[in-house]
């Protein structure tokens, strides 16, 4: 009796692992499974994102792949564990690495992979260094991680049908990145907002400062009953989830226009803008130094 016990609670904590990978099946049918908050090391293979897929009637759309091969193949695993459905779609939220890298691994699935119309360029222009950091970072476990271009791109909004299930891809100005995709899946009405929001890990400002505070500020009026960032724990409360972003955004916008105001030079700033967050975020030394630099390129001639 026990032992069957033990098999029950095995199932229903999560059907879908993958030698130690885990996912948590958060709504019907929507996968989720959460990066380390860390940086990519050879420890970790790039695993620090959330990634994860959602399962239809008829296919399964795969949300982002990981910071590497080796990630991408534990979780197409765990999609074959959880379904015999295909992969009919590979979906990628925006260019960073540690969401595209696992693409490679689901090649053989031929799925369609799709991303926001600006992705293409921007695998285009980054991807020669991205691989090159790769191997320089994670080592030989990474070999096969490749860039996969998107051969489904979105301008504006996407719908795609999984059977009996619809997805709203929408594509967004520039604000984490110039790429950023989200999907909403209407059946659950689970929001995969990927790094247009960022939980407990600092946000990482690579488009543009005012771009994503203008852009956080439409979120609210979506109805969600699931959210689920970029990175750190799934489904925060909404919309107050958002409340720790917009705050350390706004505190980047006003301390650095400050700066600038009062002349301070770029190095300047960066040592002294926004320290008050530093106990409020993961990975803060990471990258707030980057985000203050980014901020006072964009923010040194605005009128």
């Amino acid at each position: 009796m026990r032992i069957l016990l033990c098999l029950f609670l095995a199932f229903a904590t999560g059907r879908a692992l993958a030698s130690g990978f885990a996912l948590n099946e958060i709504a019907p049918g929507i996968y989720v499974h959460r990066g380390v908050q860390e940086d990519s090391s050879p420890q970790n293979l790039g695993d620090i994102a959330n990634i994860g897929f959602i399962i239809g009637d008829k296919c399964v759309a795969v949300i982002d792949t990981g910071g590497s091969i080796v990630i991408g193949r534990k979780l197409r695993q765990a999609v074959v564990n959880a379904t015999r459905l295909p992969i009919c779609y590979v979906i990628n939220t925006h260019v960073h690495p540690d969401h595209i890298f696992g693409n490679a691994a689901f090649k053989d699935d031929h799925p369609v992979f799709v991303g926001h119309d600006k992705l293409p360029a921007a695998m285009a222009a980054r991807g020669g260094n991205y691989l090159n950091a790769l191997k320089r970072d994670l080592g030989a476990a990474t070999q096969g991680s490749e860039i996969i271009i998107p051969t489904l791109t979105v301008k504006d909004v996407l719908e795609l049908d999984l059977g009996g299930r619809r997805l709203t891809l929408k594509a967004w100005r520039t604000a984490h990145t110039d790429n950023d995709l989200t999907v909403f899946d209407e059946k659950t009405q689970t929001l995969w907002l990927s790094d247009l929001l960022f939980t407990e890990h600092i946000p990482v400002v690579d488009g543009s400062l005012k771009g994503w505070l203008s852009v956080l500020k439409e979120f609210p009026g979506i109805k969600a009953h699931h959210i689920i960032p970029g990175h750190g724990q799934p489904d925060p409360p909404w919309p107050q989830g958002l409340q720790a972003e917009s705050d350390y955004l706004n505190v980047l916008l006003s301390e650095v226009r400050e700066a600038i105001k009062h002349r301070q030079t770029l190095q300047q700033a960066v040592d002294t803008v926004g320290l008050s967050q530093r106990n409020r975020w993961l990975l803060f030394d990471s990258f707030h130094r980057r985000n203050v630099t980014a901020a006072y390129a964009e923010l040194e001639w605005e009128d």
